[in-house]
């Protein structure tokens, strides 16, 4: 069978050091073309591609490539246009997270491939990082009983990248910035799949701001439509960098803190199931060969693939819970329904 001809528009470091490394894991799948206004990013490509063409106008790299899909790892201002040009060139899409700013935006590019029988899907690395994975399989194999609470935090002292020219637009509000958007994603669709693919109702949230006009600090409660409760605590304000989970069922509660992994039953009985992962960095390159295999599979099933399916849903509701998180701040954090 022919390998699938892809390309990545924005090879920054998130798509250098993970996103590439990722597809390199699938025999079936051929990373040739690049694209990023930057120069000195296209020559990285070049250095580390061989044989790449290398594009810094996306339209022309659409006009002259004949790509099967396009990778899309730009800043997340620029998600939503490169996804509407590389779905009228009939090319399958994934973006990196946030799949687009607005739910009107997301509306108008899943109307869009659907009609023409195109995938769209959004980089939910998380769901493959061993702990999560682990938890989502005892969800499934019912060890932990019916999930009553989440929590999920995430502690940083700063933005990821901050103080590099890449990693400036989590900070800037016009570029798409914010720790709702940066880490409140991944939270968001987490929260979904450890509670059975359940859609979430409603949100209440306490934002603070920095001088560029995006949140740094959020503490957000989710409802979901059973009445089940989630919450998270992320900042990029904290003294160290901290990764943790606990997710409790009427069985037991299985608890995450960076690789450590605790289990413990419904008698009290604990046991260490820690798991063996790559560094708690910005990348995760690890994780994004599930991506590709998920990404992968979606195109080879169709556009009413569950992948694919599950992924936008959980997509659309991430964005809904970031539009209503941030309404809820601004009523002192009154809960707010979730838009369907």
């Amino acid at each position: 069978m022919d390998r699938l001809r892809g390309a990545i528009s924005g090879f920054g470091e998130v798509a250098a050091k993970a996103h590439l490394a990722g597809w390199r894991t699938r025999d079936g799948i051929n990373i040739s073309v690049i694209h990023d206004p930057v120069s000195e990013r296209r020559h990285e490509a070049i250095r580390l591609i061989k044989n790449v063409r290398v594009y810094d106008d996306l339209e022309l790299m659409l006009d002259g490539e004949a790509l099967d899909f396009v990778d899309i790892a730009s800043p997340p201002a620029h998600h939503a246009a490169a996804a509407r040009l590389a779905l009228k060139a009939r090319a399958h899409v994934l973006v990196e997270k946030p799949l687009c700013l607005s739910l009107a935006e997301f509306d108008e590019l899943a109307d869009l491939a659907r009609t023409n029988g195109r995938i769209l899907m959004c980089v939910h690395n998380w769901k493959y990082a061993p702990a999560y994975a682990m938890a989502r399989q005892f969800v499934d194999d019912g060890r932990l009983g019916s999930i009553n609470f989440l929590s999920l935090d995430r502690l940083r002292t700063e933005p990821a990248g901050a103080g590099r020219a890449g990693g400036a637009w989590r900070s800037a509000s016009d570029s798409g910035g914010g720790i709702l958007i940066d880490h409140g994603w991944h939270i968001f669709y987490l929260m979904q799949w450890l509670m059975g693919d359940e859609a979430p109702s409603a949100i209440s949230a306490s934002l603070s701001d920095i001088a560029g006009g995006t949140e740094e600090v959020a503490d957000l409660r989710v409802t979901f439509s059973s009445g089940r409760v989630a919450q998270a605590h992320l900042s990029w304000r904290a003294n160290t960098r901290r990764t943790s989970a606990r997710i409790s069922g009427k069985n037991g509660m299985h608890e995450i803190e960076g690789e450590r992994v605790v289990l413990t039953d419904r008698a009290g009985t604990t046991r260490d199931l820690s798991v063996q992962d790559i560094a708690d960095d910005s990348y995760h390159s690890a994780w994004f060969a599930g991506v590709a295999a998920a990404f992968e599979q979606a195109i080879s099933e169709g556009i009413d693939s569950p992948t694919a399916r599950t992924n936008l849903t959980e997509a659309r509701n991430a964005l809904a819970l970031i539009v209503a998180a941030r309404d809820s701040a601004k009523s002192l954090g009154a809960e707010v329904s979730i838009a369907s």
